[in-house]
């Protein structure tokens, strides 16, 4: 059986890689080689840029109201294709159906939002700023934008960023994971039909070479990036250095802290479904439990009993709750930091080392660790599996600081049905993304979305309003007549 060989896009045409080295893709539930990705080359991105840059002149100069109609139409696309994205998500990732469809129409809402550029590209204006002297600011594209993509989340992302790009009229390359590129195939073939521009949209695969290529090109003037903390350090310092603008969203350890007044039947189920949908491969899924107030056995005791129901195995199956991770190496990676826990003195009350799933795929199952202190590996670093730790905490100021003295800062919950506590959390808490009764705090594609502290580098998030100043510059003219 042959191999597929995945192609690069860009120019509006399909076009194949030079590159002498690839990278298998496996579908992480049974180990199987479905593809390769090549590992493109600096020249093949530069190929791809100038594409992208004899492009954005025409692109530039079409009203926005009819820049947004090849976005219109590809929104339908998505919507047709929705079931094929979905089963192609989970066939290289290893997402469960539900959860790759809860991904991918994540992603159309984003598609939906940008239809909105006319309003909220539209500048200011104030007459007689001095006498016989207006004022007024536009909005500008940039130029060529480009975005590195992560494995966890393949159909969506890339959509936190290219519909709003070019609706604001600039040009795009996207560098999707080397991990899972078969879903932007399919998204670039939808994209192909919805009759953009040759040049509009196009798309580079490669690994660290061509993520170093997008940084170092003087042609691409912005860059985002969704990945781990360190990378995304490394990437926004490197292209600072270049003079780009840059929105680097990295890793994550977040909190949920739970009252004693909290409604535990919802606290509990929401929990679960942070910590552990998504294999715990999200940068917003709940890593550690603050149980303020002495209510940390009913937690425990509810979270055991909700793990048990978790039924491991290939997502594509029906009645699979939790799928496997996304490869051989992470699969090592998370069950050595399980290893560590327990070196560490942490209580493993639930054991997901085993789930007993037969074959070759990359299953870890559900597991909970009580008994844990902050200075912990566990309590410190990010696991990014379905690995959860339960502490307990004194009152909501200890667990306050706690959060303030994590060095990530993503996204943090508080369950209450006291007002005045959710106020303080609301205050106080340090992530950027913070919910109030809400296990995975993601914000709608009309919001941004981003961290803080070692969470985000760069100034302006994803998505939501600051899109559109991320993706253009602000004009001022002054003028007498």
């Amino acid at each position: 059986m042959t191999t597929e060989r995945l192609k690069n896009y860009f120019g509006g045409e399909w076009v194949e890689s030079n590159s002498p080295t690839a990278g298998q893709v496996h579908n992480p539930a049974t180990g199987e080689v479905i593809g390769e990705c090549p590992f493109s080359t600096a020249a093949e991105v530069d190929a791809a840029v100038q594409a992208a840059s004899a492009a954005f002149p025409d692109w530039r100069r079409t009203p926005v109201q009819d820049r947004i109609q090849p976005i219109f139409r590809l929104k339908a696309l998505l919507e047709a294709h929705a079931s094929d994205l979905a089963a192609t998500v989970t066939r290289e990732h290893g997402k469960t159906l539900s959860e790759a469809m809860g991904s991918v129409r994540r992603g159309i809402q984003m598609v939906e939002a940008a239809t909105g550029a006319p309003s909220m590209l539209m500048g200011m204006a104030l007459e007689d700023i001095a006498r016989g002297i207006d004022c007024e600011s536009v909005r500008q594209p940039l130029g060529v934008t480009a975005a590195i993509a992560p494995f966890n989340f393949p159909a969506m992302v890339p959509l936190w960023f290219a519909p709003f790009a070019v609706a604001c009229g600039n040009t795009f390359v996207c560098k999707p994971s080397e991990q899972v590129p078969f879903s932007q195939k399919l998204m670039f073939e939808l994209i192909h039909e919805a009759g953009f521009p040759p040049g509009v949209l196009n798309m580079v695969n490669g690994a660290h070479d061509v993520v170093n290529a997008f940084i170092d090109h003087p042609d691409i003037k912005a860059l985002s990036f969704v990945g781990s903390s360190p990378v995304a350090e490394y990437v926004y310092k490197r292209g600072c250095e270049k003079l780009k603008r840059v929105q680097a969203l990295g890793g994550a350890k977040n909190f949920i802290i739970v009252m004693p007044d909290a409604d535990m039947d919802m606290t509990l189920d929401a929990i679960a479904e942070s910590a552990f949908g998504c294999a715990g491969e999200r940068c917003l899924a709940a890593a550690i439990i603050l149980a303020v107030g002495g209510c940390r056995q009913e937690v425990r005791e509810g979270l055991v009993k909700r793990m048990s129901a978790y039924k491991v195995g290939d997502g594509s199956q029906p009645g699979i709750t939790l799928g496997p991770v996304i490869s051989a190496s992470h699969k090592e990676k998370v069950l050595a930091r399980i290893e560590q826990g327990i070196a560490e003195g942490a209580e493993l009350v639930v054991d997901g080392r085993d789930p007993g799933v037969p074959g070759n795929g990359y299953f870890i199952g559900p597991t909970l660790f009580d008994g844990v202190s902050e200075e912990m590996s566990i309590a410190r670093d990010e696991i990014f599996g379905p690995v959860l730790c339960l502490m307990d905490v004194p009152s909501l100021d200890e667990a306050l600081d706690m959060t303030k003295r994590q060095p990530l800062a993503n996204a943090n919950s508080i369950f209450t049905t006291s007002g005045k506590s959710a106020r303080k959390f609301r205050y106080e808490v340090p992530a950027a993304m913070a919910g109030v009764n809400i296990g995975v705090a993601a914000p709608m594609s009309f919001f941004s979305f981003g961290g803080s502290k070692g969470s985000f580098f760069g100034d302006l998030k994803a998505h939501g309003r600051e899109a559109y100043d991320f993706y253009t510059d602000r004009k001022v003219l002054i003028s007498r007549w």
